[in-house]
């Protein structure tokens, strides 16, 4: 389940970059993000949300790694800043 982070969260800008990493990967992967929440167990909302620039939508860690599962990505890229 999605929860939307207000934007005095502590770490939200990591929300954002997260997001952003997801996109990139998932772009590179090939996959729209229909294709990746259907592979992942959510809804396109969903995925959407977490990619969303305009607003930091925290995750599960067992969400993290099924997305990096289904990019083949290890989780780790999906948080790093670049």
């Amino acid at each position: 389940m999605s929860h939307g982070v207000n934007k005095s969260f502590e770490n939200v800008d990591r929300y954002y970059e997260m997001g952003a990493n997801i996109a990139y990967y998932r772009r590179l992967a090939g996959f729209t993000q229909a294709q990746l929440a259907e592979r992942v167990g959510v809804t396109r909302v969903h995925v959407s949300a977490i990619e969303s620039p305009n607003t930091a939508t925290a995750c599960s860690i067992e969400l993290l790694f099924r997305i990096a599962a289904a990019l083949q990505v290890p989780p780790y890229k999906l948080l790093k800043s670049r």
